[in-house]
């Protein structure tokens, strides 16, 4: 089974991902490190960010992997080359550097053949922007999750101090995040946006353990037919 959750930056995919997969017993694949990871590598190689067919050659040729802690459907390490960049893809140049190397076609098309053939090796939770419409529109289970534009700025604030890296000013994190919004909605290739079947979920003022549950019920539901 697929459970694809997809959303907006800030809006708690990853927490919530991570925490469905544990209750679940699935693994779990967290599509927007690889785009980092992309991102970081571009970056450090001084690729230009507007050069498509440069980045889709890093993400063809990088191998990209995750390292995992026993017990734990979580990826806790993620990999370049063997080269670990867990920390260096959580800044706020990767924050700002993510979204044109995730629009650019030839990176998606990269990424998304590797996240297809991940995801159907086993019961996966997916978490990203286009998992419901693009990587796996047969999932069986689709959510889309939100929370308005104050909380996810509060929560990646919250989030980047407990890690020690990235801004944790308020507003340039809300601004970053509207920005990425803009961007992400409006490019060519897998905009942002809802798949036809997906589920609305709005966190901003529910408790996370609710949100985890419900989603759990869908599955459960879903598997019992």
């Amino acid at each position: 089974m697929i459970i694809a959750i997809d959303g907006p930056s800030g809006a708690g995919k990853s927490t919530v991902a991570k925490a469905v997969a544990k209750k679940l017993g699935f693994s779990c694949l967290d599509t927007g490190a690889m785009y980092r990871a992309v991102a970081w590598r571009a970056l450090a190689d001084g690729v230009a960010l507007d050069d498509a067919e440069a980045l889709g050659a890093i993400a063809r040729e990088k191998e990209i992997s995750f390292g995992h802690v026993a017990g734990d459907p979580a990826p806790k390490r993620v990999f370049v080359d063997g080269t670990e960049v867990t920390d260096a893809i959580r800044t706020a140049d990767i924050d700002k550097a993510v979204s044109p190397v995730s629009a650019a076609k030839p990176v998606r098309e990269a990424l998304v053949a590797q996240q297809q053939r991940i995801g159907n090796a086993g019961d996966y939770v997916v978490e990203g922007r286009d998992i419901g419409t693009v990587v796996f529109p047969e999932a069986e289970v689709k959510v889309f999750l939100t929370a308005s534009d104050e909380e996810r700025a509060h929560r990646r604030v919250r989030q980047n101090v407990d890690r020690g890296v990235g801004s944790i000013d308020y507003d340039e994190v809300l601004a970053d995040l509207k920005r990425r919004d803009e961007h992400d909605s409006s490019r060519e290739t897998s905009p942002l946006r809802p798949a036809d079947d997906a589920v609305h979920i709005d966190s901003t003022e529910s408790y996370i353990e609710d949100v985890i549950e419900r989603i759990c019920e869908m599955a459960s539901s879903k598997a019992n037919r």
